[in-house]
Protein backbone atom coordinates (compact mmCIF):
# COMPACT_ATOMS: atom_id res chain seq x y z
CA UNK A 1 0.00 0.00 0.00
CA UNK A 2 1.09 3.37 -0.91
CA UNK A 3 1.61 6.37 1.66
CA UNK A 4 -1.14 8.43 -0.46
CA UNK A 5 -3.30 5.63 0.03
CA UNK A 6 -2.38 4.45 3.75
CA UNK A 7 -3.35 8.14 4.49
CA UNK A 8 -6.06 8.39 2.54
CA UNK A 9 -5.19 11.29 0.40
CA UNK A 10 -6.82 11.80 -2.83
CA UNK A 11 -4.70 11.36 -6.11
CA UNK A 12 -6.11 14.00 -7.57
CA UNK A 13 -5.33 16.29 -4.69
CA UNK A 14 -3.96 19.88 -4.99
CA UNK A 15 -1.83 20.61 -2.16
CA UNK A 16 -0.16 23.88 -2.00
CA UNK A 17 3.03 25.25 0.30
CA UNK A 18 2.87 28.69 1.62
CA UNK A 19 5.15 30.29 3.93
CA UNK A 20 7.79 33.05 4.20
CA UNK A 21 11.16 32.96 3.21
CA UNK A 22 13.45 30.42 4.87
CA UNK A 23 10.81 28.06 6.19
CA UNK A 24 11.51 25.24 3.78
CA UNK A 25 8.68 25.56 1.39
CA UNK A 26 10.79 23.74 -1.53
CA UNK A 27 12.16 21.24 0.33
CA UNK A 28 8.95 20.28 2.03
CA UNK A 29 7.43 20.43 -1.47
CA UNK A 30 9.79 17.91 -3.13
CA UNK A 31 9.25 15.38 0.21
CA UNK A 32 6.17 15.58 -0.07
CA UNK A 33 6.24 15.16 -3.91
CA UNK A 34 7.58 11.99 -3.81
CA UNK A 35 6.72 10.42 -0.86
CA UNK A 36 2.84 10.50 -2.82
CA UNK A 37 3.76 10.21 -6.50
CA UNK A 38 2.67 13.71 -7.25
CA UNK A 39 4.10 15.82 -9.77
CA UNK A 40 5.40 19.74 -8.64
CA UNK A 41 4.91 22.88 -9.23
CA UNK A 42 7.36 25.40 -9.04
CA UNK A 43 7.57 29.13 -9.68
CA UNK A 44 8.96 30.10 -12.77
CA UNK A 45 11.81 33.07 -11.97
CA UNK A 46 13.83 32.96 -15.15
CA UNK A 47 11.57 33.20 -17.66
CA UNK A 48 9.52 36.11 -15.54
CA UNK A 49 10.59 39.70 -18.09
CA UNK A 50 9.59 42.17 -15.53
CA UNK A 51 12.03 41.16 -12.53
CA UNK A 52 15.16 43.05 -13.69
CA UNK A 53 13.17 46.36 -14.22
CA UNK A 54 11.19 46.12 -11.45
CA UNK A 55 14.50 45.40 -9.15
CA UNK A 56 16.23 49.01 -11.21
CA UNK A 57 12.55 50.91 -10.67
CA UNK A 58 9.96 49.51 -7.97
CA UNK A 59 6.95 52.29 -8.32
CA UNK A 60 7.53 52.04 -12.26
CA UNK A 61 7.40 47.78 -12.65
CA UNK A 62 5.40 47.20 -9.39
CA UNK A 63 1.89 46.40 -11.11
CA UNK A 64 3.51 44.97 -14.44
CA UNK A 65 5.18 42.32 -12.34
CA UNK A 66 2.30 41.27 -10.52
CA UNK A 67 -0.14 41.16 -13.28
CA UNK A 68 2.41 38.99 -14.95
CA UNK A 69 2.35 36.82 -11.53
CA UNK A 70 -1.06 37.02 -11.63
CA UNK A 71 -1.32 35.56 -14.75
CA UNK A 72 1.53 33.21 -14.86
CA UNK A 73 -0.20 31.43 -11.29
CA UNK A 74 -3.77 31.31 -12.84
CA UNK A 75 -2.72 29.47 -15.99
CA UNK A 76 -0.57 27.07 -13.56
CA UNK A 77 -3.33 26.61 -11.32
CA UNK A 78 -5.69 26.07 -14.48
CA UNK A 79 -3.14 23.11 -15.81
CA UNK A 80 -2.79 21.49 -12.58
CA UNK A 81 -6.46 20.75 -12.46
CA UNK A 82 -6.82 20.03 -16.04
CA UNK A 83 -3.85 17.27 -15.49
CA UNK A 84 -5.95 15.87 -13.23
CA UNK A 85 -4.40 16.99 -9.98
CA UNK A 86 -2.06 15.20 -8.02
CA UNK A 87 0.37 18.46 -7.53
CA UNK A 88 2.10 19.62 -4.92
CA UNK A 89 2.95 23.15 -5.11
CA UNK A 90 5.12 25.90 -4.16
CA UNK A 91 4.09 29.15 -3.25
CA UNK A 92 -0.01 29.91 -3.66
CA UNK A 93 -1.05 32.55 -5.96
CA UNK A 94 -2.83 34.40 -3.20
CA UNK A 95 0.54 34.99 -1.76
CA UNK A 96 1.16 37.76 -4.04
CA UNK A 97 -2.55 40.40 -3.22
CA UNK A 98 -2.42 39.30 0.17
CA UNK A 99 1.09 40.33 0.91
CA UNK A 100 3.22 41.47 -2.08
CA UNK A 101 0.75 43.94 -3.78
CA UNK A 102 -0.66 45.04 -0.27
CA UNK A 103 3.07 45.92 0.54
CA UNK A 104 3.88 47.63 -2.85
CA UNK A 105 1.02 49.86 -1.97
CA UNK A 106 1.24 50.75 1.73
CA UNK A 107 4.67 51.45 0.88
CA UNK A 108 3.93 53.96 -1.53
CA UNK A 109 5.29 51.90 -4.65
CA UNK A 110 2.19 50.81 -6.40
CA UNK A 111 -0.32 53.68 -7.69
CA UNK A 112 -3.56 53.13 -5.57
CA UNK A 113 -5.24 53.39 -8.64
CA UNK A 114 -3.05 50.50 -10.26
CA UNK A 115 -3.15 48.07 -6.69
CA UNK A 116 -7.23 48.68 -6.77
CA UNK A 117 -7.42 48.05 -10.47
CA UNK A 118 -4.75 44.71 -9.86
CA UNK A 119 -7.00 43.74 -6.62
CA UNK A 120 -10.33 43.83 -8.66
CA UNK A 121 -8.93 41.24 -11.08
CA UNK A 122 -7.74 38.79 -8.65
CA UNK A 123 -11.03 39.05 -7.26
CA UNK A 124 -12.64 38.58 -10.76
CA UNK A 125 -10.14 35.97 -11.56
CA UNK A 126 -9.64 34.00 -8.30
CA UNK A 127 -11.81 34.29 -5.29
CA UNK A 128 -14.76 33.24 -7.19
CA UNK A 129 -16.31 29.06 -6.99
CA UNK A 130 -15.29 29.18 -10.70
CA UNK A 131 -11.64 29.05 -10.00
CA UNK A 132 -10.20 25.97 -8.71
CA UNK A 133 -8.52 26.48 -5.13
CA UNK A 134 -6.65 24.06 -3.77
CA UNK A 135 -7.63 21.16 -2.31
CA UNK A 136 -4.99 21.92 1.25
CA UNK A 137 -2.62 24.68 1.51
CA UNK A 138 -0.20 24.06 3.97
CA UNK A 139 1.24 27.07 6.09
CA UNK A 140 4.98 26.70 7.80
CA UNK A 141 5.44 28.56 10.14
CA UNK A 142 8.21 29.34 12.76
CA UNK A 143 9.85 31.91 14.96
CA UNK A 144 11.69 35.03 13.90
CA UNK A 145 15.28 33.36 15.06
CA UNK A 146 14.53 30.37 13.81
CA UNK A 147 13.76 31.28 10.51
CA UNK A 148 16.66 33.86 10.44
CA UNK A 149 18.69 30.88 11.47
CA UNK A 150 17.90 28.82 8.10
CA UNK A 151 18.29 32.14 5.88
CA UNK A 152 21.81 32.26 7.69
CA UNK A 153 22.50 28.67 7.31
CA UNK A 154 21.62 27.83 3.49
CA UNK A 155 23.96 31.29 2.72
CA UNK A 156 22.36 32.70 -0.83
CA UNK A 157 24.33 36.16 -1.28
CA UNK A 158 21.20 38.13 -2.02
CA UNK A 159 19.34 36.99 1.28
CA UNK A 160 22.46 37.46 3.16
CA UNK A 161 22.61 41.16 2.02
CA UNK A 162 19.42 41.79 2.56
CA UNK A 163 18.30 43.46 6.15
CA UNK A 164 17.31 41.83 9.04
CA UNK A 165 13.99 44.33 9.53
CA UNK A 166 12.89 42.96 5.85
CA UNK A 167 12.61 39.18 7.11
CA UNK A 168 11.22 40.75 10.36
CA UNK A 169 8.60 42.52 7.97
CA UNK A 170 7.44 39.31 5.77
CA UNK A 171 7.19 37.50 8.66
CA UNK A 172 4.69 39.56 10.21
CA UNK A 173 2.79 40.33 7.01
CA UNK A 174 2.74 36.54 6.51
CA UNK A 175 1.22 36.11 9.81
CA UNK A 176 -1.57 38.43 9.62
CA UNK A 177 -2.40 37.28 5.94
CA UNK A 178 -2.54 33.64 7.22
CA UNK A 179 -4.71 34.25 9.90
CA UNK A 180 -7.05 35.98 7.59
CA UNK A 181 -7.06 34.10 4.62
CA UNK A 182 -10.19 31.82 4.23
CA UNK A 183 -9.23 30.64 0.07
CA UNK A 184 -9.15 27.00 1.26
CA UNK A 185 -8.35 24.47 3.94
CA UNK A 186 -5.36 25.74 5.59
CA UNK A 187 -2.95 23.16 7.91
CA UNK A 188 -0.47 24.95 10.08
CA UNK A 189 2.63 22.88 10.26
CA UNK A 190 5.47 24.60 12.59
CA UNK A 191 9.37 23.76 11.63
CA UNK A 192 10.60 22.83 14.76
CA UNK A 193 7.93 20.36 14.79
CA UNK A 194 9.64 18.18 11.64
CA UNK A 195 13.10 17.56 10.14
CA UNK A 196 12.45 16.09 6.86
CA UNK A 197 16.71 16.85 5.72
CA UNK A 198 17.92 14.63 8.48
CA UNK A 199 14.78 12.60 9.54
CA UNK A 200 12.81 11.14 6.09
CA UNK A 201 10.41 9.24 8.02
CA UNK A 202 9.27 12.40 9.46
CA UNK A 203 7.65 12.65 5.82
CA UNK A 204 5.26 10.31 6.70
CA UNK A 205 4.43 12.07 10.29
CA UNK A 206 3.33 14.65 8.20
CA UNK A 207 1.46 12.99 5.41
CA UNK A 208 -0.81 11.52 8.40
CA UNK A 209 -1.65 14.80 9.52
CA UNK A 210 -2.40 15.74 6.05
CA UNK A 211 -4.67 12.82 5.65
CA UNK A 212 -6.38 13.19 8.90
CA UNK A 213 -6.83 16.86 8.43
CA UNK A 214 -8.27 16.31 4.86
CA UNK A 215 -10.76 14.09 6.14
CA UNK A 216 -12.07 16.41 8.72
CA UNK A 217 -12.41 19.47 6.61
CA UNK A 218 -14.12 17.25 3.61
CA UNK A 219 -17.01 16.33 6.58
CA UNK A 220 -17.14 19.53 8.00
CA UNK A 221 -17.42 20.86 4.04
CA UNK A 222 -20.30 18.74 3.27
Amino acid sequence: MSLREKYGIPSNAVITIAGTVGVGKSTMTKALAEALHFKTSFEKVDTNPYLDRFYEDFSKWSFHLQIYFLAERFKEQKRMFEYGGGFIQDRSIYEDTGIFAQMHKEKGTMDPVDHETYTSLFEAMVMTPYFPHPNLLIYLEGSMDDIIDRIHDRGRPMEQQTPISYWEEMHGRYERWIDAFNGCPVLRLNINDYDIMTNPNDVETILERVGQFMEQTAIIRK
